[in-house]
């Protein structure tokens, strides 16, 4: 099985579609249609994203084995404050609408701006 077919199934078991994911990911419903149309793989840069949306570890997406939740992985990462922190912003902005993606990305915007 393809890296790609591997995908599609946790999509399908996890009841994610094509549109959802590339929400989550930020990668176009075009480049997601043609990894299943073309039978062709994500790149390497993508993987993680791709994991992250579907919350499964990247050797369970690569290979098929340990079909490991990320959920199961959280426990081991829960130390580290600043990854915390940044699976919650991810997660945050990911619900917002996009007004309110705009807005964010205006303030942060401003911030890099700003002098300290």
């Amino acid at each position: 099985m393809t890296i790609s077919e591997r995908m599609f199934q946790i999509m399908e078991e996890k009841q994610i579609t094509q549109y959802r994911l590339s929400k989550m990911t930020g990668i176009s419903t075009k480049t997601i249609s043609d990894w299943r149309n073309k039978k062709t793989n994500p790149g390497a840069d993508k993987i993680m994203v791709i994991c992250e949306a579907l919350q499964v570890t990247p050797e369970t997406l690569l290979t098929g084995r340990n079909r490991t939740e990320m959920s199961d992985v959280l426990p081991y990462i829960e130390n580290r404050p600043d990854t915390m922190v940044e699976i919650q912003l991810v997660n945050g902005y990911r619900s917002f609408s996009d007004e309110k993606k705009r807005r964010l990305m205006a303030y942060i915007n401003m911030l890099e701006n700003t002098k300290e």
